[in-house]
């Protein structure tokens, strides 16, 4: 599955960008310990949230969320990755 969504996809398609990503999330039953890759990025989206309701100025917390999804993601795609090369193997 190629992993893409851009910011014009998210903005102008949301319904196909979450179906996306919902259907790169189907691989965290694949994972070796999901929540400690799950968990992280749930609190930086907590902590993101709140830093930036009412407020006008840079979100304080996207650094951290950022990397908390590209941890997620890669962990993703190397399961995915595996999967495949067991699936050839088979």
């Amino acid at each position: 599955m190629a992993w893409h969504i851009g910011r014009t996809e998210a903005l102008s398609d949301p319904l196909s960008a979450r179906r996306k990503a919902l259907a790169k999330l189907r691989t965290l039953a694949e994972l070796d310990d999901p929540e400690s890759l799950v968990v992280p990025v749930l609190i930086d989206a907590i902590l993101m949230a709140e830093s930036y309701r009412g407020a006008r100025h840079e979100i304080t917390f996207l650094p951290e969320l950022t990397r908390s999804v590209d941890a997620l993601i890669r962990e993703l795609n190397a399961a995915e990755k595996a999967s495949e090369w067991a699936e050839a193997l088979g």
